[in-house]
């Protein structure tokens, strides 16, 4: 710990805004693994089966409480709004239903997707930013020493100012990795989101087709 503590105080007086963004880091890693793993994700191919299968036995009411049990979801949130448009009962309607539900969860989904990497670019940037200053600082210094300790003076200096370049190179590095799978996770979704919404839309138009038997409660 003293070590990391003294490698920190000699960064100067960068190594706090990056440390800050070290931080910001964390808290996004955590929201969107939350978000994207436990509360927008669904298991697409059981719920489609599950309403495939009410809406084939013409049990909308059904099909909308079984979208329910995760109201959170992303296709259940979808599906939701397309099952509900299917009961005005026609082809525009349930069309209407089907981009309102994908507009509504596509912004959620893409929420914050992209931060991670502009705060591994901000702290690589600042990494750059204090070992610059503090090259400056060191040759300054160095200017005003006796000739026989201005090599020592500038390797010590040198190696200090480095020190803000490694911190940046630390935070940043992790950041772009769970940026990667910050966008795998999105695009998974936004895939399931695009494939599903199609075969339920073609499942709920192919049903008008059909003639009515009523509703089964």
């Amino acid at each position: 710990m003293a070590g990391i503590a003294q490698f920190f105080i000699e960064g100067g007086i960068w190594m706090a805004p990056i440390g800050f963004l070290s931080i910001l880091v964390l808290a996004v890693v955590v929201d969107r693994a939350y978000y994207l793993l436990a509360v927008y994700s669904d298991d697409g191919v059981a719920l489609m089966g599950q309403v495939r299968s009410l809406i084939q036995a013409n049990q909308l009411e059904q099909a909308i409480k079984a979208c329910e049990k995760k109201p959170d979801g992303a296709l259940s949130q979808l599906f939701k709004k397309a099952l509900q448009g299917a009961g005005k009962g026609n082809a525009e309607e349930i069309q209407m239903a089907i981009a309102e539900g994908t507009s509504d969860v596509v912004p959620l989904i893409q929420k914050r997707s992209h931060t991670l990497a502009g705060l591994a670019s901000l702290a690589t940037l600042l990494g750059l930013l204090g070992t610059v200053m503090g090259l400056i600082e060191a040759f300054t210094v160095v200017a005003d020493a006796p000739p026989d300790q201005k090599s020592v003076l500038l390797t010590k200096a040198i190696s200090v100012a480095m020190n803000c370049t490694a911190f940046g190179l630390i935070v940043s590095i992790p950041a772009m990795f769970f940026q990667l799978l910050v966008s795998g996770s999105v695009k998974k979704i936004l895939d399931d989101v695009d494939s599903y919404s199609l075969k339920l839309e073609n499942l709920l138009i192919s049903r008008l087709d059909r003639p009515s038997a009523g509703e089964k409660r």
